[in-house]
């Protein structure tokens, strides 16, 4: 009980800097949004990274498990990712230009298996919800491929300006929910 208890204390404490991050996330998104060039530049970059950080990862468990069967595997499952990374560091604008494109694949795909569970589940309540989420998804995935490529490098940043202002929006519902002590 007093371990729950400091817990608690300590959720409470820390809802300040929750619902800072959560301020600060809303504004660089707000920012996102009314500059998307930079922002998709910096989401880009930073994908590039991540992959680079996972390639040399699996490079250096590849090399640790080298006697071990399927080292040729566990080689290639890191020298895709680095090789990735790096030609995505090379060149930026094509990996928005992609992502952008991937993206619309994905919502295009995503839209018509929502579309076909509409159907599947028809006359049951909310399915008219599942239907408008698939149609809605492919109407953006068809947007995206008629501007694309033109248009990635706007579309790729307003997407990462939304989505930091929703996660901004969450912490600050969160802090509030960690400063009101819950039932005991």
């Amino acid at each position: 009980m007093v371990m729950a208890e400091a817990a608690g204390t300590q959720m409470q404490k820390s809802s300040g800097w929750v619902t800072v991050w959560g301020l600060l996330m809303i504004v660089a998104g707000i920012v996102a949004i009314v500059v998307p060039a930079p922002a998709a530049l910096a989401f880009a970059l930073l994908l590039a990274w991540l992959f680079v950080f996972v390639g040399v990862v699996q490079l250096v468990h590849a090399f640790q498990q080298r006697a071990e069967d399927g080292f040729i595997w566990k080689l290639i499952s890191g020298l895709a990712p680095l090789a990735l990374g790096i030609l995505m560091l090379v060149n930026p604008i094509a990996s928005i230009t992609t992502l952008a494109l991937v993206i619309a694949a994905f919502l295009f795909a995503s839209g018509v298996s929502s579309l076909m569970l509409a159907m599947k589940v028809k006359p049951k309540s909310g399915w008219g919800w599942v239907a408008f989420d698939g149609a809605l998804s492919i109407v953006i995935a068809v947007l995206i491929a008629m501007g694309w490529p033109q248009n990635s490098i706007g579309f790729i940043g307003i997407l990462v300006g939304i989505m930091m202002i929703s996660g901004g929006m969450w912490r600050i519902v969160l802090a509030r929910a960690l400063r009101t002590p819950g039932p005991r």
